[in-house]
C-alpha cells in the first residue's frame, strides 16, 4: 500500500512535467491526432445501454451479485450505472458494493482507491477480486466498523488516468447508484466520501461538486489526504530527467488526452520512441506501465521544443486543480498531509484548506510530520476514527 500510495503522487507529478513538455504544445488542427483508447472491457456488464442517454446519472443499468466473503460476513454487488463525462456525455460507469450482512441503510463510504492505469481491466471492480488491489486491507477495516463500502472505478470507461474532476462526477453517481440498488438496502444511508493522494483529490472533487451536481446526497463527511491540490504550481517546478516511475507520468499524460483530445493532443507530438511506448502500456496496468516506462524521460518522447506552456494545456490543469475551484463542499472535512511531503507540497493543500474555513466549512486539518508515503499510514486512523463521529451525528470538529 505504500508503494502504491507514492506511485501514484510520483506519477501525477511526472504526468505534469510531461504534459507542460513540448510534446503536447497545441499544433495546427490538422495536426491533430485522436487519442489511442483502451480497449473496451470484453465482459459485456461493462459496456454502455442502448437507452443510456435517456437515463438519469445515477441510474443502474445492470447489476450484478458478486462473491465478497474472502472479506468477511459480507454481500456484494456490482453495479453498471450512467454518469457523464468531462463533456458533458453519458457514460456507463461501474462501481463494487460490500454491505455487512444484517441491517438497513449502514454508512456508506465511497472510497476511492489509486488506479495508476490505462487498462480497462485494472479498476477496483477487476483487482479487488484478482488480489491486486493494495488497499484491500482498509476495505476489512471499514466493513468491521459496520460500514458498507462502495469501490468505483473512477477513472471511467477509457481509463482516463489523471482527470480528477471526472473522477469526482463518478464517485457521486455511484453513489446514487448503490443507494437505488434495492437488494443493498441503502436507500437513506449517511455517506461518506475518502481516500489518499490521487484517490483524495477525486474525492475532494466529489465533495465540492455535491452542492450542486448531486444536492440530494446525504454526504456527512469527506476525508482526504494528500492531495495535490494546485496541478499547474506543482509543474512549473518539475524536470524532465529520466525517473524510474516515469512511465506512470506517461500514462496520466495519455489519460488526460482521452478525457480532453482538442487540448491535450499528445499524439501529434511524440517521437516514434514515444509512440513506441504509448502502444505498448495502451491497455497496461501500474507495474507494467512502470517497468515499460522505467528510466525513459520527456525529451525522450517528445518532439517539438516549441510552446513549452501552451495555455490550453495550463487550463485543463486549472480545470482539474481544487485550490482553484470557486465552489464549496457542504459537508464537513478531515484532510490530513505530511509536512515534508515531496510529491504533493504542503503549501497547496493548507491554501485551499484555507479557502473552505474561509467559507465557513468546518475542517480539521491534520499534519503530520513525514513525507507522502508515511503519512498515507499515519492519517488513517485519525480519518477513520474522524468518519465514525460524522455517522455518529456529532459536531464536526474544526481546528480552522
Amino acid at each position: 500500500m505504500r508503494i502504491a500510495l507514492r506511485d501514484s503522487a510520483t506519477a501525477l507529478l511526472a504526468a505534469l512535467a510531461l504534459a507542460l513538455s513540448p510534446a503536447i504544445a497545441t499544433p495546427p488542427p490538422a495536426a491533430l491526432a485522436q487519442a489511442l483508447m483502451p480497449a473496451p472491457d470484453p465482459d459485456p456488464f461493462y459496456w454502455p445501454t442502448p437507452d443510456l442517454g435517456a437515463r438519469a446519472n445515477g441510474d443502474v443499468l445492470r447489476s450484478r451479485p458478486v462473491d465478497v466473503s474472502r472479506f468477511g460476513n459480507a454481500d456484494g454487488w456490482q453495479i453498471a450505472y450512467r454518469s457523464t463525462n468531462s463533456s458533458g456525455h453519458p457514460i456507463a460507469a461501474v462501481t463494487t458494493v460490500l454491505v455487512p450482512r444484517g441491517g438497513v441503510n449502514r454508512p456508506l463510504v465511497s472510497y476511492q482507491t489509486i488506479i495508476n492505469s490505462l487498462g480497462t481491466r485494472c479498476g477496483p471492480s477487476h483487482t479487488l477480486f484478482s488480489g491486486q488491489l493494495q488497499e484491500a486491507p482498509l476495505i476489512n477495516l471499514m466493513l468491521l466498523r459496520g460500514w458498507a463500502v462502495a469501490l468505483p472505478d473512477h477513472l471511467g470507461p477509457t481509463s482516463a488516468y489523471g482527470a480528477a474532476r471526472l473522477g469526482g462526477q463518478i464517485v457521486l453517481d455511484g453513489i446514487r447508484a448503490a443507494q437505488r440498488l434495492p437488494e443493498a438496502r441503502l436507500w437513506r444511508s449517511p455517506v461518506g466520501v475518502a481516500g489518499y493522494s490521487g484517490g483524495g483529490m477525486t474525492s475532494g472533487w466529489a465533495g465540492v461538486l455535491a452542492p450542486t451536481y448531486a444536492p440530494e446526497l446525504n454526504i456527512v463527511g469527506i476525508a482526504q489526504g494528500g492531495v495535490p491540490a494546485n496541478l499547474s504550481e506543482l509543474a512549473n517546478g518539475l524536470g524532465t530527467a529520466p525517473h524510474p516511475l516515469f512511465g506512470l507520468g506517461f500514462a496520466a499524460t495519455l489519460g488526460l488526452e482521452r478525457e480532453y483530445p482538442s487540448s491535450i493532443p499528445l499524439a501529434s507530438g511524440l517521437t516514434a520512441a514515444g509512440l513506441a511506448l504509448r502502444d505498448r502500456i495502451t491497455n497496461a496496468c501500474s507495474q507494467e506501465i512502470i517497468d515499460a516506462g522505467a528510466n525513459h524521460s520527456a525529451a525522450e518522447v517528445s518532439a517539438d521544443p516549441a510552446q513549452i506552456h501552451a495555455p490550453a494545456v495550463r487550463a485543463i490543469f486549472d480545470d482539474n486543480s481544487l485550490m482553484m475551484y470557486r465552489g464549496v463542499p457542504r459537508a464537513p472535512m478531515y484532510a490530513w498531509h505530511g509536512r515534508a511531503d515531496q510529491l504533493a507540497p504542503l503549501d497547496s493543500a493548507a491554501a485551499t484548506v484555507r479557502n473552505y474555513c474561509a467559507a465557513g466549512l468546518p475542517v480539521q486539518f491534520n499534519v503530520l510530520p513525514g513525507d507522502h508515503g508515511p503519512a498515507s499510514i499515519e492519517g488513517l486512523p485519525g480519518a477513520l476514527g474522524w468518519l465514525d463521529g460524522r455517522f455518529a451525528g456529532q459536531p464536526a470538529p474544526s481546528n480552522c
